[in-house]
């Protein structure tokens, strides 16, 4: 069984390997439960990235996509992550809480994959909602079909990353399919969720104008969807990879041209989205 450890203040970018060698895979997903335990990487107190205002980011363990470009590999498994309980992230919250509320901030949690631990982050949310925070979470919506509406309740809103709009495409560069991320992009329309939709552009893997066209296309109509936020590609987390031992396709793919980021934008633009 994991060893309780100390939720770590850091950073996204800094790298967190084998520190619960004994957590369960993240692809056995359980069951609900009651939410008093996970498996987080670490959380950083002043984003402006993450959400509208100042904002705490709690960076949680376990993903099930494998994205060819993850700049945070480390976040895939539990096993890397530590074991840490709800409660204490509760309280390390309400101490941030009156200068979040002051600063129209509030909570983020992001990953790795919120739906993974989906007692533990659901019980977090609460704690949020009731503390007078704003609550959002970053997620692929891959595991969307686990979430029910109750859980939606507690978020202010979803930062939805939709990797591609080709189901070939989404494959490629996550494992996974893409049908479960448009399901949940549509339930959340459907019920006025406001959502900030994020797109990375990867120069020849997610660049083709198709592709960003068929995702214009999908988000343009989605009322809730406030912004599209274009990700440019970075080399951040290749010494990731490298230090984990992963191979790393991307090691000669280059950063977005100016030209190319705005060629997307206009693209975006034109189909009637909010593009940043």
């Amino acid at each position: 069984m994991s060893h309780l450890g100390i939720l770590e203040p850091g950073s996204r970018h800094d790298l967190r390997v084998g520190i619960s060698p004994d957590a369960p895979d993240e692809g056995q997903l359980p069951d609900e439960g009651e939410g008093a335990f996970g498996y987080a990487h670490s959380y950083e107190t002043a984003s402006r990235y993450d959400g509208p205002g100042l904002r705490v980011v709690l960076f949680l363990s376990g993903c099930l996509l494998r994205c060819s470009y993850c700049h945070n590999p480390d976040t895939w498994h539990l096993k890397d992550g530590t074991y840490i309980s709800a409660q204490q992230v509760i309280d390390r919250l309400a101490g941030f809480a009156p200068a979040l509320r002051a600063l129209n901030g509030g909570l983020t949690i992001s990953g790795g994959e919120p739906m993974v631990q989906l007692a533990f982050t659901r019980r977090i949310l609460a704690a949020a909602k009731q503390m007078g925070l704003h609550a959002a979470i970053e997620t692929s919506g891959y595991l969307g079909d686990r979430v029910d509406d109750k859980y939606l309740e507690n978020l202010d809103l979803v930062l939805l990353d939709i990797k591609s709009s080709d189901p070939q495409t989404y494959r490629a560069v996550t494992g996974r399919d893409l049908d479960p991320t448009l399901r949940f992009a549509e339930r959340l329309a459907a019920m006025g969720k406001p959502v900030w939709v994020r797109f990375t552009l990867v120069p020849g893997f997610t660049d083709d104008p198709a592709n960003v066209e068929g995702i214009a296309r999908f988000v343009a109509p989605m009322k809730n969807v406030e912004w599209v936020e274009v990700q440019p590609f970075h080399q951040l987390g290749a010494f990731k990879w490298k230090a984990m031992k992963l191979e790393y396709k991307h090691v000669d793919t280059p950063t977005p041209t100016p030209d190319l980021i705005e060629r997307v934008f206009e693209q975006f633009q034109n189909a009637g989205c909010n593009v940043r």
